[in-house]
């Protein structure tokens, strides 16, 4: 199979970068170079810009109506496509081929959100508000918008970004992860198809350079991610130093809670499958469970669930997880896994060593649970980012609550109950901004907003939902007096009254 080229796509073509530093994308299963992506020039960076900033003028003016039909077109073109989208995430990213449907799926989600931009992009008015005033808000789109995705995620998390800020009128520069390129940028050219013009989605491949000079550009004007909490935090000061709006979705330690009066079976298969699936690499993966009062007892069920579950290729459709995205993710994780025994965890299963029959240079890790785990420990305290369950017992839910409070994150967290009055207890003394009550995966459908809080999240609004149209536009509120021809002024009015 040859091995292709990851252009940029600048004024609605592909391009292909002049820069000498390009890096390959490996397939994690086999270790089988697939593509090779480049880290864009600063004049390649500036470029993209400058076409989407040109764009803008013209797009902004574009009816809400055609806008709203391109993404008509757009969601069909998804739905049209998930098999080839899914695998090619599937051979870059690695995971399992129905986890990958489902990752397009949630993205198509958001496009379909973008379809009723006639109606979230609607302002408000009072009429007569004051004598003969008439008081009004218009959402406008605030210029060229930006967004740096991580690899975890590389079709919902674009998805998550640039349909909501064309549909609002805004122009795009997207960067993607620069280890699994190629199903973004089928999107991408799925987008043109739909209909977007030339130049008012474009993008661009790199590392830290390249995001900073995004951070620090002044022609953008709002700018997206999602990823690591170190490297959000520094890309959101250096864009506040900028001037621009900046949302960043960061690392978590997601935990679920498991009360003893919940259906045992149906927790126990969705915290194995929230922990374990993609291999542990989701900002939204529940990597601590909590074990309420009696329901330490269902300990060695749950690591016989551990135990059972299937590793292999993500081709492979009866595999629960598939391989780590790299060599480097593999060995981070494994020497986790040997801190926690260090440092005294009880571990239950071990995942290191895990071989797949015909794919010895995988880079797979098969499920690990550690029981007796502590808040003091490096894999309590740290987001491990892959297959890593950490197992906690308390006495009571108060316990529970007060352990989960105490993290610094509050990404998400989710409570296995047949209680309401637990369950809405839970939702309400709980300090995370996601919660799942029996779902083990709390991302809410994209017509709801990603409100993930404290140490996970920078910015106060986030994507999808009515806050992503808060964060892409700006409202304009207009104080409207008009005259009949032939009034006559009653006077100077010195006051601030309206009169």
């Amino acid at each position: 199979m040859p091995i292709r080229d990851i252009p940029m796509f600048i004024d609605g073509q592909p391009v292909m970068s002049q820069s000498q530093d390009w890096r390959d994308v490996v397939n994690p299963a086999t270790q089988e170079v697939v593509a090779r992506v480049p880290f864009c020039t600063a004049d390649e960076v500036e470029r993209a810009i400058a076409s989407a900033e040109m764009s803008f003028k013209e797009w902004r003016k574009v009816p809400l109506g055609k806008r709203m039909r391109i993404m008509l077109k757009l969601q069909a073109l998804i739905r049209e496509h998930t098999p080839e989208l899914a695998a090619l995430i599937t051979e870059e990213h690695g995971k399992t081929l129905p986890d990958a449907e489902g990752e397009v799926g949630r993205g198509l989600e958001v496009v379909e959100h973008a379809c009723s931009i006639t109606s979230l992009q609607l302002g408000e008015l009072a009429n007569n508000a004051a004598n003969e005033v008439d008081v009004y808000t218009m959402h406008h789109p605030l210029g060229v918008g930006a967004g740096i995705t991580a690899f975890n995620f590389p079709i919902m998390l674009p998805c998550f970004m640039f349909p909501l800020a064309i549909a609002t009128g805004n122009t795009f520069v997207l960067k993607p992860s620069e280890q699994d390129p190629s199903s973004t940028m089928r999107l991408v050219e799925l987008a043109h198809e739909a209909g977007i013009p030339a130049g008012v989605l474009n993008v661009v491949h790199g590392g830290p350079e390249v995001a900073n000079q995004i951070a620090d550009h002044q022609a953008i004007k709002a700018l997206s991610f999602i990823g690591s909490s170190h490297v959000g935090s520094l890309l959101y000061n250096r864009a506040a130093a900028a001037g621009k709006r900046m949302q960043a979705m960061m690392g978590a330690k997601n935990h679920c809670v498991v009360m003893p009066d919940a259906n045992r079976s149906q927790a126990i298969d969705s915290l194995l499958g929230s922990a374990f699936g993609a291999a542990g690499q989701r900002c939204m993966a529940n990597s601590v469970v909590v074990l309420v009062g009696e329901a330490r007892e269902w300990l060695d069920d749950i690591v016989e669930g551990a135990r059972g579950m299937k590793v292999g290729p993500g081709t492979q459709r009866d595999a629960d997880l598939g391989p780590l995205v790299s060599p480097q993710a593999k060995e981070r994780v494994e020497r986790l896994i040997g801190a926690g025994e260090k440092e005294g965890a009880r571990l239950m299963v071990d995942g290191r060593g895990c071989s797949v029959d015909g794919y010895p240079e995988g880079n797979f890790v098969g499920p690990t649970l550690f029981a007796d785990v502590t808040a003091d420990m490096s894999i309590y305290r740290e987001e491990i980012f892959g297959p890593v369950l950490c197992v906690v017992s308390v006495a009571t839910l108060d316990d529970a609550m007060a352990f989960i409070n105490a993290n610094p994150n509050g990404n998400g967290t989710s409570i296995f109950t047949n209680s309401g009055w637990v369950a809405r207890r839970f939702e309400n003394d709980i300090d995370v901004g996601q919660i799942g009550i029996n779902v083990p995966i709390p991302v809410p459908v994209a017509y709801f907003s990603f409100t993930g809080s404290r140490g996970s999240k920078l910015g106060d609004l986030g994507p999808n939902g009515k806050q992503a149209i808060a964060f892409w536009t700006q409202t304009k509120t207009v104080t409207a007096r008009w005259f009949e021809p032939e009034n006559v002024s009653s006077g100077i009015n010195s006051t601030i009254s309206l009169g």
